[in-house]
């Protein structure tokens, strides 16, 4: 494509962009000092196989191209192309290149824009003309150009922010200050596709202290995210973390294979990209940095270490994307391995989130609750749980309660005799405190290999799943429920409608 259009050279540059909510995460860079808004109305042509960035701005044919991606995930993009309409053939052909697609049969020797739009793209499979409205504010920043957009695309809203540089080391130090190294680098093209509805693939994966889950879900036109893959193996990240503060030879190897099978798995699905993040096991070990390097290596994914807080947030983001807003006070309580989040709000708003160092591995460690145990060690668990859990007494109780994680879905799944996993069935059980205490009993008085015959249990799941019904009836009992609903939704789907566009599946 280099010999495309009549623009002089440039030299390219190196940019890095996220989308999402909190994507002007770096607008507070010490230094920074944005310009007035500007706004324009941008037409992008995008496609399912094309990494350009195809764009009609100022009534001109705007064409940049994906030269390199660095082992940093920076792109680094040239213009290659700036052209008046109407389009010669030569032109029309070129950018089809640029898009990855086939050269199209041209019954003209030229095309206006709505020609073009009309007779070329609409009427071919896998692309499409994405209208685009942006608010853009731009500054400069330790020679780095950096832009805080607000975007439109087709009824969708969202943020975006950018960085870019000849400098590729600039562009990293910013993302470094800004909080941000790590996230996926996702384009105009890749972002647009799911706007388009050109049933755009991507990946995320959940590394927590018990489990690894996986998701691949579909961009749907609509918005949504059709269900592709969705599963999780467990793996024990987290056994004898507590004791030595680091990450053990034998869980990890077994957490990095799953890793690394899961990210083999969503690319032959036809992920686009894999975003990962890790929870309270990594954030726990001093070794963390030998496993994210790892994890890279073995499985070519970044895998992002975030706080308890942007934990419950994700997880939050996923539950309400999927059931939409309610009215009155919402709270969704998850429990994993090595901890706890609670997220309180109303609606889509959040109002306060925190996670706590309560978790199902912590429990059964301490208390032995991975084999039969008496009635008395039981009450110890729960007392010990509750401790923990301080922070959420005394409140008015919550008008919603929604149980997210493999503990919640497991109990529901129990109740409901699943011998295999319905996640239609499981979304919206409702479990309360009769039916917890139930399964209690049931997980006290038999041992590990014993609960592996329970039906509706996940294999892996017996020796955590006593100390994990523990922490939910606690978790209920501080709140002052006496039941909650169950949600299949999480971390991994918010993950997914934050890193990959908007989408309510």
């Amino acid at each position: 494509m280099a010999g495309m259009g009549a623009e002089p050279a440039v030299v390219p540059r190196w940019e890095w962009r996220t989308f999402g909510d909190d994507a002007a995460a770096g607008e507070g860079l010490d230094g920074l000092s944005l310009a007035p808004a500007k706004e324009s109305e941008e037409l992008y042509l995008v496609s399912v196989a094309g990494e350009d960035t195809v764009k009609v701005r100022a009534a001109l044919m705007d064409v940049k191209d994906l030269e390199e991606v660095d082992r940093d995930g920076l792109e680094r993009w040239r213009p290659v192309m700036k052209a008046s309409f109407p389009l010669a053939a030569e032109e029309i052909r070129a950018v089809w290149a640029a898009l990855g697609m086939p050269a199209p049969a041209l019954a003209r020797d030229a095309y206006d824009l709505d020609q073009l739009v009309r007779e070329l793209v609409e009427p071919s499979d896998g692309m499409a003309a994405v209208h685009v409205g942006k608010r853009r504010r731009q500054g400069q920043i330790r020679g780095c150009r950096v832009e805080v957009t607000d975007v439109r695309a087709d009824g969708q809203s969202t943020r975006t922010f950018a960085v870019e540089s000849e400098d590729p080391e600039a562009v990293l130090s910013i993302l470094r200050e800004a909080g941000l190294e790590g996230r996926p680098n996702v384009s105009y093209p890749r972002w647009l596709r799911g706007p388009a509805g050109l049933g755009i693939r991507y990946g995320t994966i959940d590394i927590g202290t018990n489990s690894v889950k996986l998701y691949v879900g579909e961009h749907e036109r609509d918005g949504a995210w059709r269900d592709v893959l969705d599963r999780s193996d467990v793996t024990r990240l987290g056994e004898g973390l507590a004791d030595s503060g680091e990450l053990q030879p034998a869980p990890s190897e077994r957490t990095l294979a799953a890793v690394a099978a899961m990210a083999d798995e969503a690319r032959r699905a036809g992920a686009a990209g894999i975003a990962a993040v890790g929870t309270a096991g990594l954030r726990m070990a001093g070794n963390r940095q030998w496993f994210v390097d790892a994890a890279r290596e073995r499985a070519g994914v970044d895998v992002e270490v975030i706080s308890g807080e942007e934990e419950s947030r994700l997880s939050y983001l996923g539950v309400t994307s999927a059931l939409g807003t309610a009215d009155g006070s919402i709270v969704v309580f998850e429990t994993g391995g090595g901890s706890s989040q609670f997220t309180f709000g109303h609606g889509g708003d959040v109002t306060e989130r925190f996670s706590v160092d309560v978790g199902a591995v912590r429990i059964a460690e301490r208390h032995g609750l991975d084999d039969a145990v008496s009635r008395a060690t039981v009450e110890q668990a729960l007392d010990d749980a509750a401790s923990g859990l301080e922070r959420i007494h005394g409140r008015t109780p919550p008008d919603t309660m929604i149980g997210i994680g493999g503990a919640l879905t497991n109990l529901a799944a129990v109740k409901l005799g699943l011998a295999e996993y319905d996640a239609d069935a499981v979304r919206g059980t409702a479990l309360d405190l009769v039916e917890i205490d139930r399964q209690i009993e049931l997980y006290r008085t038999r041992s590990a290999e014993e609960r592996r015959s329970i039906t509706g249990l996940q294999a892996g799941r017996e020796t955590v799943i006593l100390a994990g019904a523990c922490i939910v009836r606690a978790a209920m009992t501080g709140l002052g429920r006496d039941s909650l609903a169950v949600s299949d939704r999480g971390l991994r789907h918010g993950l997914m409608v934050e890193r990959f566009g908007a989408g309510n599946g």
